[in-house]
């Protein structure tokens, strides 16, 4: 069984305050890569002006989803997306994406998508001849980038594809960063590192008053650290490395602890295929200092040599229905599926701190419907009162809307 904590990022709203309202309010827009992504952002009250769908090789049917739902902006970064937008979405505004120098990130997204710079003045021009309007320039560096001069060259390039555009009598008026910014306090690259680059670099190529919307996906950013799972244990084996002699047969060295989970690397756990992630597990019930440690690991369910959560683990001896906890489980967790509610596989307890939830609540309600609103909507639970059973400390952070 496994379940998701929410420490901050996602929060009830109000009742009288919308979704809308409030996304509209905080200029916040939706990148979308497949339909079911645009299906959620519109259900929860994105404006369809405010979708772009970023991923630069869809399916046509994604196409003419966009088009049969007024989303206008589409990525492309080849002449054939842009033959399948101009047949299935003629009136679609197209976003130019770009390679990048992302050899160095974890997940290096320019092997798959963007175009390079010798081709873009090409596609530019069919895109002129097929009275598409191309007006703007996307990018993505991809996940654990070590490098923030990559964001820096990735935006001087876009500059001289807005200047190809501009030539071609493209109008060109928006700049998509992409995503993948760290949201760990850890992270090798810090985000304040990477955003006075990225902001060095705008000042430089696209100054304020351009007229040049900039765009970032932020997801990963604002919800890594959002989202605590707790996910209990199956089953156990123990495996003795050596036949151990009468005096060594308590020796803690001498086994290894073998736990079995109902969540591996092909559901909750896929960030250690995709990041290259070492999950670490906080226990439910804090161990005592005398209690030996053991060699462990943790599989997931599947039936095969891949499914291995965490190896190398040092953890006292557990049972079977005990739980274990693991932080910074919010980017890349849960399929879009059960977001929608075609599935129900985990249950979702949403927390926040007192502090954070009356900062809100102060700036949702007028100071006049501060008292009736007491019992309208309240938090499940606050940081502080889940610490009792959690070995863990809660996370005071300022809240946001999904």
């Amino acid at each position: 069984m496994a379940g998701y904590l929410s420490e901050s990022d996602f929060v009830m709203v109000e009742e009288g305050v919308s979704t809308r309202d409030l996304l509209e309010e905080l200029t916040l827009g939706a990148s979308q890569a497949t339909t079911a992504e645009m299906e959620l952002v519109r259900h929860i009250g994105v404006p369809v002006n405010k979708i772009i769908c970023a991923n630069p090789c869809k399916q046509i049917a994604q196409i003419k989803y966009a088009a049969k739902h007024g989303v206008q902006l589409l990525s492309f970064d080849n002449e054939v997306e842009l033959a399948k937008v101009v047949k299935s979405h003629p009136s679609a505004k197209m976003v130019l994406c770009i390679a990048t120098q992302d050899s160095h990130s974890l997940s290096q997204l320019s092997l798959r998508f963007g175009a390079s710079l010798k081709s873009c003045r090409l596609l530019l021009e069919n895109a002129k001849k097929s009275h598409v309007e191309v007006v703007g320039v996307s990018f993505h560096i991809g996940n654990g980038c070590p490098d923030p001069q990559a964001y820096a060259q990735s935006i001087a390039d876009a500059r001289l594809v807005f200047q190809m555009g501009a030539e071609l009598g493209h109008t060109m008026n928006i700049l998509d960063l992409g995503g993948g910014f760290p949201g760990l306090e850890g992270a090798k690259v810090k985000f304040e590192e990477i955003a006075s680059v990225i902001n060095s670099a705008l000042d430089l190529y696209f100054p304020e008053g351009c007229g040049v919307d900039i765009l970032a996906e932020l997801g990963r950013y604002y919800v890594t650290s959002a989202f605590t799972v707790a996910v209990s244990i199956a089953a156990k084996k123990e495996v003795l490395l050596d036949q151990p002699s009468r005096e060594e047969e308590t020796s803690s060295a001498l086994k290894t602890i073998v736990y079995h989970l109902d969540e591996g690397v092909y559901g909750i756990f896929n960030s250690v295929l995709f990041d290259d992630t070492c999950p670490t597990p906080t226990l439910q019930k804090k161990p005592s200092t005398d209690q030996p440690l053991y060699n462990s690991s943790l599989w997931g369910p599947a039936v095969d040599g891949c499914d291995c959560v965490a190896e190398g683990l040092w953890l006292p001896q557990l049972h079977v229905g005990d739980w274990l906890v693991f932080d910074n489980m919010g980017a890349y967790t849960m399929d879009t599926k059960f977001l929608l509610g075609e599935i129900q596989a985990y249950r979702i307890t949403y927390a926040m701190s007192r502090v954070a939830w009356e900062a809100l609540r102060r700036q949702l309600l007028p100071a006049e419907d501060d008292q009736d609103a007491e019992g309208v909507c309240k938090p499940l639970s606050c940081g502080w009162e889940i610490t009792d059973t959690l070995c863990v400390g809660p996370v005071f952070t300022p809240a946001s809307i999904m």
